[in-house]
């Protein structure tokens, strides 16, 4: 196996020294970046060389990249970097870490091109200002050598090291086994499929229901891929924690049945649930584990990289060991791992981490999405920002120094949005570019601000800012795509306040190129249907497979019943409670048992669970409380013993409407009462307008498809293997309708109660 490295990876495991150190923030976006390289080149004289291809090679390891740009008439090599803010506060390892990567470019232009000598120059463009500070450097070709080859010296040992347990790795997924006798009905096909579309580098949208094992039915064949299609990672992302679990947990079957010593994989979670002192900034004067975190990091990286699997707790145990942030340990290790388990943002959002180490390393990479019925939402949200008026107007009020004069005049601009608008909600499909260009204002401010004094910034106006932020950098995705809504409220002393919301409709655009990327990217989910429903809205590639797996259940494992006479719209709600609460309570008193009990709001819930335990005193309920943390969570479904006996009502596509698992008599039924569809309100239905323009099916798109799913993924809760028994109560008029019945999985059978 030869041995490569990219000039900026190589820089960065073999150059980075001293503190972490994230106060020199924020970065440009990656497109300003882009930008700004452009606007650099497009100065320079005739002649000027950009993105020169290089490559070189020392005792087998070959270091390859682009430098920015070269300039034959004066002999210099650039280093370009776009930057914002006091280049006077930049850390010391950026710095050296920039010039590292300068220096080895000018080696290897010394080497291809036999020079003696160079000029090597560092380029920082203000993307705000447009103005360039240049430090340069004249250095002899020797000069440059020694320095490279003493980076690749620091490399090669951990190179050849990563390369002999490689080639293991390969050698023992050849003989991967299974590690059940046999695979459940459906899993096979799965499988199979999945492994076909690596082998062709295409896309898979599979639908399979709960009870065949996806998790490991999509990760085992990956896992068998692996070697044969010369895949560097594997990724498995999901919505939820409970989904990471589950792909833990196949793995540990895998490993712990076949003994893979040397496969590699890693659960990456969100910073504030790895952070070990959440009261401190990430650097090191203010965090113990960010001081001198480079510094220790290589021994640290040496031990985790001998864990088979650094979930949540390992891959902290390693970190605490060797006083690093497991947080950014979990980052580093991200390269040198075969399998990131992870949630979608970590591939999929503006600056997705795994995205950006496939990109930069060229990586040869797939991925599972797991739930991907989910990703629609998800990458709508991950592309959309909001801005409350409510948050400036408390932000106006502390003075902070310095911002008073730019606040008022943004405040200024934020009412002239809605001087005349009369309705709650307004909706285009313009950008406020005044606005805009008042909130930069605000944001470059607070930034000097920031680099001035970091350690004084007000954490109201650290709010705002990141806020701004976000709400600017998606003002620059912004096109057909997206909407810009205001909508209006009363505030104090019946002071009128607007919302600003940047929505993204249709997330395709931006997440198509992520799909593209890979070499194949299956999404897989019990509701996976309408297919062109998901295809359009993800951005799937032209070329996607197709399955639909056949579900192992039996149409006499599940009483499918329609109540048709009562209707659950908003108008006769009140008359709908009654003849919920006696459908619940007769059947509870027929079949005694778990049952689950869902509505469209807490509302609803709140009115249904008040009568039934008038009426039905006796029977034992318990109910989803809004914004429930994990631990009350586990405490409502402990409820759900085996051959126990109570009501459990919840909100449908709440947490307990899917990625639950109640086996066996734990759960015998579940009554949904609603359609599931999303509220009508203005937001839907501009989404409904936008979508119809776009796909000729407004309703359908933003209301009956979403619907629907949520509520056969709630009553996917109740059939969970083989042996399940239960009843699944549909009551709405609604679920009548051919189009919403046709929805329904196949192997249902239906019956008018």
């Amino acid at each position: 196996m030869s041995l490569s490295v990219a000039v900026r990876a190589l820089c960065e495991f073999a150059a980075k020294v001293g503190d972490l150190d994230l106060r020199f923030t924020p970065s440009p976006t990656a497109q300003q970046g882009i930008d700004g390289h452009r606007r650099v080149v497009a100065r320079r004289g005739p002649g000027y060389e950009a993105e020169v291809s290089l490559e070189g090679e020392y005792q087998g390891l070959r270091v390859r990249g682009r430098a920015d740009g070269y300039d034959p008439l004066r002999n210099r090599v650039e280093e370009i970097k776009t930057h914002r803010g006091n280049l006077d506060r930049q850390p010391d390892n950026h710095r050296q870490l920039h010039w590292a990567q300068a220096r080895v470019y000018a080696w290897l232009l010394c080497q291809s091109r036999g020079l003696e000598r160079i000029e090597v120059t560092l380029v920082y463009l203000d993307v705000d200002s447009d103005r360039q500070t240049l430090f340069s450097e004249p250095q002899h070709a020797a000069q440059l050598q020694q320095f490279f080859e003493a980076l690749c010296q620091r490399f090669l040992g951990w190179a050849q090291a990563q390369a002999a347990r490689l080639r293991l790795r390969d050698n023992d997924l050849q003989g991967l086994a299974f590690p059940y006798p046999q695979f459940r009905q459906g899993q096979r096909q799965l499988a199979e499929t999945l492994y076909k579309a690596v082998a062709t580098g295409r896309c898979l949208m599979a639908q399979a229901s709960t009870g065949i094992g996806k998790t490991l039915g999509t990760l085992f064949p990956l896992l068998k891929a692996m070697a044969p299609q010369q895949l560097n990672k594997l990724f498995f992302l999901t919505a939820k924690t409970p989904g990471r679990a589950l792909a833990l947990d196949a793995l540990r079957q895998i490993t712990d049945t076949t003994a893979q010593p040397s496969l590699r994989a890693l659960e990456l979670i969100a910073r504030d649930k790895a952070c070990e002192y959440p009261g401190s900034a990430c650097h090191g004067e203010s965090c113990p584990l960010a001081k001198g975190f480079y510094d220790r990091l290589p021994a640290a990286r040496e031990a985790a990289s001998q864990v088979v699997l650094l979930d949540r707790v390992g891959l902290r145990e390693v970190a605490l060991a060797h006083q690093v942030c497991p947080y950014y340990l979990g980052q580093e290790m991200a390269r040198w791992v075969d399998l990131v388990v992870a949630d979608y943002n970590y591939y999929f959002d503006a600056h997705a981490l795994l995205f950006g180490l496939t990109q930069l390393n060229q990586w040869r990479v797939a991925v599972l999405v797991d739930e991907a019925h989910n990703l629609v939402e998800r990458g709508r949200a991950m592309y959309s920002a909001s801005l409350d008026q409510g948050q400036l107007l408390a932000l106006r009020k502390t003075k902070p120094a310095g911002l008073s004069g730019a606040l008022e005049r943004l405040n200024r601009q934020w009412n002239a949005l809605y001087k005349a608008q009369v309705a709650p909600y307004q909706a285009s499909e313009q950008l406020p570019e005044a606005f805009l260009r008042a909130l930069q204002q605000c944001i470059g401010l607070i930034q000097e601000g920031m680099e001035q004094a970091p350690a004084h910034i007000e954490p109201q106006v650290l709010q705002f800012y990141f806020q701004a932020l976000q709400f600017s950098r998606v003002a620059e995705l912004f096109d057909e795509h997206f909407l810009f809504d205001i909508s209006l409220r009363n505030g104090p002393r019946s002071r009128r306040l607007a919302t600003l919301t940047l929505r993204n409709v249709v997330p395709a655009r931006l997440l198509g190129p992520r799909m593209a990327a890979a070499r194949s990217v299956t999404l897989f989910s019990a509701t996976l249907g309408p297919r062109q429903f998901y295809a359009d809205l993800l951005g799937m590639p032209a070329d996607t497979a197709w399955l639909d797996v056949a579900a192992p259940f039996r149409a006499e494992q599940l009483q499918v019943r329609i109540v048709s006479e009562v209707s659950t719209r908003f108008q006769q709600r009140n008359a709908s409670l009654a003849p919920i609460v006696g459908l619940i309570g007769e059947q509870y008193q027929r079949q005694p048992g778990n049952y689950l009990a869902f509505f469209s709001s807490f509302e609803y819930l709140e009115q249904v669970m008040a009568l039934f335990a008038e009426r039905y005193p006796e029977v034992p309920y318990w109910r989803q409380a809004p914004g429930m943390d994990e631990a009350a969570r586990e405490g409502f479904l402990a409820r759900f013993v085996a051959d126990g006996r109570g009501i459990g009502f919840a909100v449908l596509g709440g947490a307990f409407a899917e990625g639950v698992d109640l086996p066996g008599t734990r759960l015998i039924g579940a009554f949904v009462a609603t359609l599931g569809l999303p509220q009508v309100n203005p937001v839907n239905e501009q989404f409904k307008q936008r979508l119809a323009r776009q796909f000729g099916s407004g309703f359908d798109y933003a209301y009956l498809y979403p619907g629907v799913r949520k509520v056969i993924q709630a009553a996917g809760r109740v059939i969970r293997g083989d042996q399940d028994r239960g009843v699944l109560f549909l009551i709405d008029e609604r679920f009548n309708e051919p189009r919403v019945q046709q929805m329904f999985p196949i192997w249902w059978q239906t019956a008018i109660n």
